[in-house]
Parts: C-alpha cells; sequence; structure tokens
C-alpha cells in the first residue's frame, strides 16, 4: 500500500492489520474497555431507539475511552436493523463530527457521497462497504466493486461476503491479494467464513473485526481471541 492510511491516530498497514471492537447500544461499556483492540466501531443501527443526541453521547464516551471510533449505520439490506433512510442520515450526519471514520455502502450512493464530501473538509476517514449476505460472488464481480468505491471517493473499502465453504473463502483470499495495495478491508461471514477472519488479514486486509459481546455479524470471533491469535500468528510471522 503506497499512501498512508489511517483512522485518528491509528496507522493502517498490510504489515499488521488492525482490529476492531464492534458493537452497539448494549455493548457501551465493553467497546470502552474493549483490551486487544485498536479501533472501535460503534453500530448505530443496533440502538433501540437511535437518536442523534443518544448516538453524539456514546461517541464521545468512546474517544474518551482512548481509542478512534468508526460510526456505521449499517443499511437493512446489508445486515443492519431496519431504519429509513433519512434517519441513518440524520444520525451519519451528526455523529461525523465526533466520529474518526465512518462506514457507509456503496449503494447507498447519494449518502455516500455526501459524506465523502463532508468527510473532506473535517478530516475524516471514509470506509465505503458492501456486504452480500447470501453468498459469494466471483472475485471479478468484487474487484469492479473496489473500484466504484475508489471512484466515489474512499479512502477505505471494504467487501464483506457470506462464505458457505472453503471454497468461497479461497475466493476472498483471491481478491485480497489481487487488491491489497489498494487499501481494503475483506471479512467472510458464516461458519466457514471464522477462517477468513484469521486468513484475510494475512493477505492485506487492513482490518478484522471482533465482538465484544453479541455477533455484529455471523462468524465474528471475540476481540479477546482475535487478539490472541493475530498476536501469536505475526509475531511468529516477523520473527
Amino acid at each position: 500500500m503506497h499512501r498512508e492510511i489511517a483512522i485518528g491516530a491509528v496507522r493502517l498497514s498490510t504489515d499488521r492489520p488492525r482490529i476492531v471492537a464492534a458493537g452497539g447500544q448494549a455493548e457501551l461499556d465493553a467497546l470502552a474497555a474493549a483490551e486487544g483492540a485498536d479501533v472501535v466501531e460503534l453500530r448505530a443501527d443496533l440502538f433501540d431507539r437511535p437518536r442523534p443526541d443518544t448516538v453524539v453521547a456514546a461517541l464521545a464516551r468512546l474517544r474518551a475511552a482512548g481509542r478512534p471510533v468508526i460510526l456505521t449505520v449499517r443499511a437493512p439490506a446489508e445486515g443492519g436493523r431496519p431504519l429509513d433512510d433519512v434517519v441513518r442520515r440524520e444520525l451519519y450526519l451528526a455523529g461525523l463530527p465526533h466520529a474518526d471514520a465512518v462506514d457507509v455502502e456503496i449503494a447507498s450512493t447519494a449518502l455516500a457521497s455526501e459524506l465523502v464530501e463532508r468527510a473532506r473538509t473535517t478530516g475524516r476517514t471514509v470506509i465505503l462497504s458492501a456486504h452480500t449476505m447470501e453468498r459469494t460472488p466471483p472475485a471479478d464481480t468484487l474487484l469492479l466493486l473496489i473500484d466504484r468505491a475508489v471512484a466515489m471517493g474512499a479512502d477505505v473499502t471494504k467487501i464483506a461476503a457470506m462464505a458457505r465453504d472453503i471454497e468461497d473463502v479461497r475466493i476472498m483470499l483471491a481478491l485480497t491479494l489481487a487488491a491489497r495495495e489498494r487499501g481494503i478491508v475483506t471479512l467472510t461471514m458464516g461458519a466457514a467464513g471464522t477462517l477468513g477472519r484469521l486468513l484475510l488479514p494475512a493477505a492485506g486486509s487492513l482490518l478484522t473485526y471482533g465482538h465484544v459481546g453479541t455477533p455484529t455479524a455471523s462468524g465474528q470471533l471475540t476481540v479477546a481471541e482475535l487478539a490472541a491469535l493475530m498476536r501469536r500468528l505475526f509475531d511468529l510471522a516477523s520473527s
């Protein structure tokens, strides 16, 4: 990766992937503690009654704990709880000044365009993402999504796919190796996808995600499990 990408003060590198602790309102205490995590993701769509003021307060609390925070209001079609697009926009715009990065879907074209423009003026990092919830598309199809995200202004492109078997993990591995110099995050979901939580960072994914109580996606390991495995495996590889 030739250009430097960071989330807050945390620099992202293909040499040493970063661990993200992900959660919603019910996990705020655990997210603030989150030993082993480099970055925290606040899933505002997982709040019981998400409002701009409660999301801003949660962001402030998490940032005060010392880790950079990604704000995500996931669309229902890509794994989020049902929320009106008007509400999603309100939450993003209220939270952006209080977050270090935002994650919004490539498919949410108008919202993503607005957030990219605002993030540029405030120095925030933009992750444009795509989640295929039923299957893993061919690598060529996913590479086109990366092209689209880059054209839209992504600092980081995140591709998450449901892995039904080991072959799907191999597809995502091939994608990661092919695009590792472009600032990407790749994730596999589902029981078969748990393996990808370790393999894909080794292939060049900048981030891998864990949970601190309730998984935000199927196949997630806990942050503690991820941190222990990553330390062991990456320390061995670099020794």
